[in-house]
């Protein structure tokens, strides 16, 4: 399993939501790109990125600071938040970015899904952000009638085979994942590789993950736990490569 930490932008600084809550944020690094040297100096394989403020006006605002955050990584960074034409979609994997990832879009404009999808391939990722297994969207503020399993399977029949799935309830309250949805997600679409998002906050978090025995479950977002101290992301990481070896 891969561990993502992730750097979500506010008003141009690092910060962690709880719930998705725009007026419930807390600062952790007003220099987004030191936090990505940080994350890359402590192990980090992967990162993942959301600009928040592209989320809820539903266009990107961070361009700029994304484009410093990729540089100083070097390594895969998927970036997500206000990708919701092809301009947008275009100009983050044209400044460097490994995944795009459509969220509200890919449920609201099908037709820029599959045109996505079938243009870039496995650079495109589809976040799935969900409470009490239903699909929200606009930066978590609209909860819709859709099941996040149905979801699920109708991103998978467009051609995508990266999900990200958030369980909003639990995000940023660093009491472990929603095991249960992640499992149905997993299982409704197999052909499709798993990112695990929203609560996943310690060693044995990921070893729970692993433990559910989902060949397509790739990968684990790790935020507040370590910034907060909680945890290490080569703890993390040790968590990850340890029980994927005995698995």
């Amino acid at each position: 399993m891969t561990i993502l930490p992730a750097i979500d932008l506010k008003g141009g600084v690092c910060v962690r939501l709880r719930q998705g809550r725009a007026d419930d944020a807390t600062e952790y690094n007003n220099d987004p790109a030191a936090q990505a040297r940080a994350w890359r100096d402590q192990g980090g394989r992967e990162l993942h990125v959301v600009d928040l403020d592209g989320a809820f006006a539903g266009t990107p605002r961070h361009a700029e600071v994304i484009r410093g955050i990729i540089a100083a990584f070097g390594r895969p960074v998927e970036v997500g938040g206000g990708l919701r034409t092809p301009e947008a979609i275009a100009s983050v994997l044209e400044a460097g970015a490994a995944r795009a990832i459509i969220g509200s879009a890919a449920l609201e404009d099908p037709e820029l899904l599959s045109r996505a999808a079938e243009q870039y391939g496995e650079r495109i990722a589809v976040g799935i952000d969900a409470r009490d297994g239903f699909v929200q969207t606009r930066g978590w503020v609209t909860t819709t009638h859709v099941k996040a399993v149905d979801f699920a399977k109708a991103v998978a029949a467009a051609g995508v085979r990266t999900i990200i799935y958030t369980d909003t309830a639990t995000d940023g309250m660093l009491g472990g994942p929603n095991l249960v949805q992640m499992a149905a997600i997993c299982d409704a679409t197999p052909s499709c590789q798993i990112t695990a998002s929203g609560g996943v906050s310690s060693p044995r978090d990921v070893a729970n993950l692993i433990a559910l025995a989902r060949p397509n479950l790739r990968a684990a977002i790790v935020g507040k736990a370590l910034y907060d101290g909680r945890t290490t992301l080569k703890e993390m990481n040790d968590a990850a490569d340890r029980d994927a070896s005995n698995a």
